[in-house]
């Protein structure tokens, strides 16, 4: 429809994005995270648009499940959750590989009968304290493992907590740990997330596993430069143009007042859409190409802006939120947030449209 607000995916830009983190690790494997519908960018289209990828990583088992339904073949994990036995056997029936991060899971598999092995990836709390083996746990779990023949390939990881701080101590002090926890066990490693492979040539396992870097933001950019590509452009129309005169408010609120003679656009996306309705004043807004600027609250439906000195503007012109012009990462730094917080945002009410690549039903099976 004329007025929706439009996502369009550029899946050429996220497959030049996997080519590029390859690039930086060439001996290693690549586990894209796709989590969190493809980081709200459609599940089922970047999964396709990956197939160069080793494997592909979710945090759903849902997720998995649909993907293997829909004839994904490579190999699929399941990031850290909980999984009773009914779980596990669905994840053997699919060859989806788990993530272990207490004990009692490892337990529950060592006695599960299943139809084939599970991959088994065992998380090691090297320093972020959010979820995995503390030291001391690991080789016990490896023990309840060893004898089980539920238990396949088993991959030791970990996730650092500062990896886009480049002047944090704390990655090395993560490696350290890994190091010391991990130390004549002989099994493949995965540490790297997006800011450690462009950054920690340390931390490249057997395995890395990027993630918002596929997706076009650098988490590193200003310090560590890469060539990575906007992969969504979030885009809406004008709906009306006023001019109003000095000292007039704009918007819920009353926050934002004119200081000269000034032409307000009112455009068709809002926190009802995914906007951030945090973002404040001042917001950076492309309206035809031009930079414009927020002015007042982003309402459910509409955001004004201020475009003043962007010459000739109309209804239906287009305007770009972020994307190609106009990088997330600076919307979500006006915003106080992140980019991967904007782009999993997204409403159902947006309209998604994806280009760049022909991404047709796998017909491989599993």
């Amino acid at each position: 429809m004329y007025n929706t607000a439009l996502a369009t995916i550029d899946l050429a830009a996220l497959r030049h994005n996997l080519h590029r983190a390859r690039a930086l690790a060439p001996g290693s494997k690549l586990m894209a995270m796709i989590k969190a519908n493809g980081y709200g960018h459609g599940l089922l289209p970047v999964a396709r648009a990956l197939s160069d990828a080793d494997g592909l990583a979710v945090a759903r088992l849902d997720e998995a499940v649909q993907l293997r339904e829909q004839g994904l073949a490579q190999r699929l994990l399941l990031l850290g959750t909980l999984l009773d036995d009914d779980d596990l056997a669905l994840c053997a029936q699919h060859h989806i590989d788990i993530v272990i991060h207490e004990a009692d899971t490892a337990r529950r598999l060592a006695r599960a009968r299943l139809p084939r092995p599970v991959h088994c990836w065992l998380k090691l709390d090297t320093g972020m304290h959010r979820l995995g083996l503390m030291p001391g746990q690991l080789q016990p779990v490896l023990d309840t493992l060893a004898a089980s023949a539920a238990v396949g390939e088993q991959v030791l990881m970990t996730h650092f907590a500062c990896a886009d701080e480049v002047d944090s101590a704390a990655t090395a002090e993560q490696l350290a740990c890994f190091a010391a926890m991990t130390r004549g066990l002989g099994l493949p490693t995965s540490l790297a997330n997006s800011a450690a492979l462009i950054d920690q040539p340390a931390s490249h396992g057997d395995w890395n596993r990027p993630g918002i870097m596929l997706y076009g933001d650098n988490p590193l950019h200003g310090h560590r430069e890469v060539d990575v590509r906007p992969v969504m452009t979030l885009s809406a129309r004008v709906l009306a143009v006023r001019d109003i005169p000095p000292g007039a408010a704009v918007g819920y609120g009353a926050t934002w007042i004119s200081r000269r003679p000034s032409r307000i656009a009112t455009v068709g996306i809002g926190y009802g859409d995914g906007y951030p309705r945090h973002a404040p004043n001042g917001t950076p807004v492309l309206v035809n190409g031009h930079r414009a600027a927020l002015a007042g609250r982003v309402s459910m439906d509409s955001i004004c802006v201020d475009v003043t000195d962007c010459g000739p503007v109309s209804p239906g012109d287009p305007v770009e939120l972020w994307g190609r012009a106009l990088p997330a990462r600076e919307i979500a730094d006006h915003a106080g947030t992140i980019s991967y917080a904007l782009f999993t945002g997204i409403s159902q009410r947006v309209e998604f449209v994806y280009e760049g690549l022909d991404v047709g039903r796998w017909t491989s099976d599993v």
